[in-house]
């Protein structure tokens, strides 16, 4: 009975494909890279860029975003309606950062308090 399981959850499994293993440098470098973006995001905070500082520490983290859905959630080896979905999710928050960024931006002028 265990291992009619196991050959079809096997059967299942190769039926979506083998995706290749990335190598141990890959992902020193993704880490490298994660590490130093988190280090700029720690000193963009530091300094006084007015209203930039939020447009730079959401750019910073929208680049960690793409970095860890790319490599550690394998997009670059999935369908095209994968890689599809995920640029249509990140396109659906530029819009909504880009929308709730306008509201705050003209909220002063009507001068209605609220």
């Amino acid at each position: 009975m265990d291992q009619h399981l196991e050959q079809s959850a096997h059967a299942g499994h190769a039926a979506h494909g083998e995706h290749p293993i990335d190598s141990v440098r890959t992902y020193a470098l993704v880490l490298v890279v994660l590490l130093c973006l988190t280090i700029a995001t720690a000193l963009v905070a530091t300094i006084d860029l007015g209203f930039f500082n939020i447009v730079v520490a959401l750019g910073i983290a929208v680049t960690k975003m793409m970095f860890v859905i790319w490599f550690f959630m394998h997009v670059r080896y999935s369908t095209t309606l994968t890689r599809l979905v995920m640029v249509s999710g990140v396109l659906w928050l530029i819009i909504l950062l880009t929308l709730a960024f306008a509201d705050f931006a003209t909220r002063g002028w009507l001068n209605v308090l609220g």
